[in-house]
């Protein structure tokens, strides 16, 4: 049976003590979320260990950004899966849109991250989605079609989430049609071998939007950048109706 996931992804945002106030406001306002329904918080490295002490406990469970392949070494800047696993991390988006763009991510480099992330026991959260250009080139399938099938060899698809994230529609306010959403993200199921796998949808996710893009039937959630900063905002998605 697939589950329902709900996940905040702060990207650069948040001090210690502002991800401290967000809480008091956010944890209340999830105490009677149906608890089918799981939480998640992907927040900067420099806050996990601060909300993994004030989850500890709740409903909302902790994730990070990012995750590198090996346990340790001379790699500088990352962070390794027993660093994280340590603290009570949970879940690790991988292959977010804006670290294949800026940081040079590639699928290669995002499957030796997910099976990195599973080895130690992390739920990884991959992402896939296409660019306006290639949309408007009408390479949509093809594109999220060789994603997937490049990011998931040798990854076990029993501890796995994906995020349907068309690139076009992160942070642009511009929000990917519910149904054409929903159209997309069949067309990943298909290609798993375990159709069980929760696959969300990313892309200015909005909560005068959310009940309708939860009322798909293959949307199985939602990764929510921008408005999963406030904690009122946030708090509305998860409780969708």
């Amino acid at each position: 049976m697939r589950k329902t996931v709900i996940a905040g992804n702060w990207k650069m945002f948040k001090t210690q003590a502002e991800s401290e106030d967000f809480l008091k406001s956010f944890l209340p306002a999830v105490q009677e979320t149906p608890t089918e329904r799981e939480i998640i918080l992907c927040v900067p490295f420099t806050d996990l260990n601060v909300l993994s002490r004030n989850l500890h406990g709740s409903r909302v469970m902790l994730g990070a950004q990012n995750v590198h392949w090996q346990d340790e070494g001379a790699f500088t800047g990352e962070i390794s899966p027993p660093m994280l696993t340590e603290i009570g991390v949970r879940y690790v988006v991988i292959g977010h849109s804006e670290r294949r763009q800026y940081f040079g991510e590639t699928d290669e480099t995002v499957n030796l991250r997910l099976k990195s992330a599973q080895k130690h026991g992390l739920t990884p959260i991959l992402c896939v989605g296409e660019t306006k250009q290639q949309r408007d080139r009408g390479e949509t399938e093809k594109l999220i079609a060789m994603q997937i099938e490049r990011d998931l060899v040798g990854v076990d698809q029993d501890n796995l989430v994906i995020a349907y994230e068309p690139i076009w529609a992160i942070g642009t306010g511009d929000t990917c049609e519910s149904k054409e959403a929903n159209r997309v993200i069949g067309l990943i199921r298909t290609q798993l071998k375990n159709p069980d796998v929760p696959i969300q949808y990313g892309g200015s996710v909005k909560p005068n939007l959310i009940d309708d893009i939860m009322a798909q039937p293959e949307i199985d959630g939602v990764l929510v950048g921008g408005a999963s900063l406030e904690a009122e905002s946030f708090a509305r998605i998860v409780n969708y109706h």
